[in-house]
């Protein structure tokens, strides 16, 4: 190491000197010392105060400047020098180097800036403000030949596409067209990774998703699922995985779905129809997936529900009832969620049978599968009272909604069995409906739901409580009284942060109250008529109306 020290001081005269031969060759021996022992040589360098010097080396037009940068990268590979290279200002010098054209310096200038930012955001952000961007896209165009020159570009592509400040400098590139380019002549499967490793954050960036549907990802990754479909090796079920949630992340933008769909024509979706039947679960799932995102908006789920998208879907689910994948539950009932919220699909899902088809999942015990269970039938029974009040008489259902409604650890499950066990009532209006859920213990769950903090699910179960106190009081009063009903009406008129609508149906449901001796002793014992008069002169109409009418009916019963 004796003949390091005696290296850096030579190096430090002939960096001034600037004689190419012997600095050619001081950075030789450097090279070598760090292929022996890196992190001591670096250590070295760092004692050395030389890195002050190598901003001053990294010219274009120097023969050594490639050596110099392949230094700087591979002393970076430690940690502990990466700040010392920031602070000798290597970063614009080196960046400065990217418009260079020959391709050893290209190379060893992206590894030395890929090293010294590696793991930091801020530093990577700085790149990205100092436009390496459009230049390292530029550079996988021009020099798409070179594999170390491509490897280097989708490594740092790989690194920067994780900053959400990068997208937008991206999408105004043409890295889509040079990706998708690059990626039909790759056959081997490290390779294809590699710009999959790229695509997947890129793809989150809906404008990007269009250009590389335009660019014809899509087609390349339908063609990968064909060619790997039965195999069962490691690499190609990996391979298959992969092409197959990018295509459903391309869905995901609203162009760029729309775009696929071409009225339910396109070429594109009718392979991805092809997956559901499948015996590739993987392929079931992306298959249900993509379903799931090309019904976001009605036309197109009026569209898949005419031609025959329900019975894939349900024959799909019927494959999974007993010990079946839970993703794919989830995916087939997601895509019916969606499916069934065209008013106009309601009727022919429920006539096809799509509620006893979910219903086989009642005895799931996977959150994510009940979530989307309870959802799809809530979207279902929507205005459909003859569904509702079928559903709400079936015990069985309302004891697991009951049930569902205390699931304190998953509240997407609890809020939305509270909402179904609300729009039973408010679809149905059905008095049997009420007492199977009196029966069941629901009445406790809707009077707690009158205080949730989403402004919706209160309205959805004072709508519900006022058909209960309407159709069936005598039957609901003693679950109504321990539930704590009329205190919690009280406090939701007494709240000037309680919405108009929130206010103007506990009225109502207190007017409705006042048919239950015990219930009517509780609103008179709370002195509501205080709180109600001040509403009269409220800014909202109807709840000043509304108030006037229940003073009124107030003052006589009292």
């Amino acid at each position: 190491m004796d003949n390091l020290s005696d290296t850096l001081k030579k190096l430090k005269i002939t960096a001034v000197d600037r004689t190419e031969d012997s600095l050619e060759g001081c950075l030789d021996c450097l090279l070598q010392a760090l292929a022996q022992n890196n992190m001591e040589t670096s250590e070295k360098i760092q004692g050395s105060g030389i890195l002050q010097l190598f901003a001053s080396l990294l010219i274009p037009q120097s023969s050594c400047t490639a050596k110099v940068a392949n230094i700087i990268a591979e002393v970076a590979k430690n940690e502990f020098m990466r700040i010392p290279c920031v602070d000798a200002g290597l970063i614009s010098p080196l960046v400065q180097l990217l418009n260079s054209k020959d391709q050893e310096v290209l190379l060893q200038t992206g590894r030395a800036l890929g090293n010294i930012c590696y793991d930091s955001h801020s530093l990577q952000a700085q790149l990205i403000n100092m436009g390496v961007i459009p230049t390292l896209v530029k550079l996988l165009g021009i020099h798409c030949q070179n594999a170390a020159l491509t490897e280097m570009c989708l490594v740092a592509f790989g690194n920067l596409a994780e900053l959400e400040s990068s997208k937008e400098q991206f999408a105004s590139t043409n890295i889509a067209e040079e990706l998708v380019k690059l990626f039909k002549k790759q056959i081997e499967h490290d390779k294809r990774e590699m710009i999959f490793e790229v695509l997947a954050p890129l793809a989150e960036n809906d404008a990007i998703k269009l250009q590389l549907v335009e660019a014809g990802l899509v087609e390349c990754l339908l063609e990968i699922v064909q060619e790997k479909v039965d195999s069962e090796k490691e690499d190609d079920i990996a391979e298959l995985k992969t092409a197959s949630d990018l295509m459903v992340l391309l869905l995901l933008g609203d162009e760029s779905m729309q775009k696929l769909f071409e009225g339910g024509k396109g070429n594109v979706f009718q392979r991805v129809l092809s997956w559901i039947p499948s015996n590739n679960h993987q392929l079931q799932l992306a298959g249900a997936l993509a379903i799931a995102n090309f019904a976001r908006n009605d036309g197109n789920c009026i569209h898949m529900v005419d031609n025959g998208i329900v019975e894939k879907l349900m024959d799909l689910l019927d494959r999974h009832v007993e010990d079946g994948n839970v993703t794919v539950q989830h995916a087939a009932l997601s895509a019916l969620r969606n499916l069934a919220i065209p008013v106009v699909n309601k009727a022919k899902m429920l006539s096809a049978g799509v509620t006893e088809a979910v219903l086989k999942f009642l005895k799931s015990e996977m959150p994510p599968v009940q979530f989307k269970l309870l959802g799809t039938l809530r979207m279902l029974i929507d205005a459909q009272a003859e569904a509702a009040e079928q559903l709400g008489k079936n015990v069985k259902l309302v004891e697991r909604l009951v049930e569902w409604c205390e699931a304190k650890d998953h509240a997407g499950v609890m809020g939305e069995s509270n909402r179904l066990l609300s729009a039973l009532i408010r679809h149905s209006k059905s008095k049997d409906v009420i007492k199977t859920i009196v029966q069941s213990g629901g009445i406790k769950h809707l009077v707690t739901m009158a205080t949730s903090e989403h402004v919706i699910m209160q309205n959805e179960a004072l709508v519900a409580l006022a058909l209960i106190a309407a159709l069936e009081l005598g039957t609901a009063e003693k679950d109504l009284e321990s539930a704590k009903l009329v205190q919690i009406l009280h406090r939701l008129l007494a709240d000037e942060r309680s919405a108009p609508e929130i206010k103007y149906n506990s009225m109502v449901l207190i007017c409705a109250l006042m048919g239950s001796e015990s219930l009517h002793k509780e609103v008179q014992d709370l002195a509501f008529l205080d709180v109600v008069s001040k509403l009269r002169s409220h800014e909202n109409k109807s709840v000043a109306q509304q108030a006037s009418l229940t003073e009124q009916r107030l003052t006589v019963e009292s």
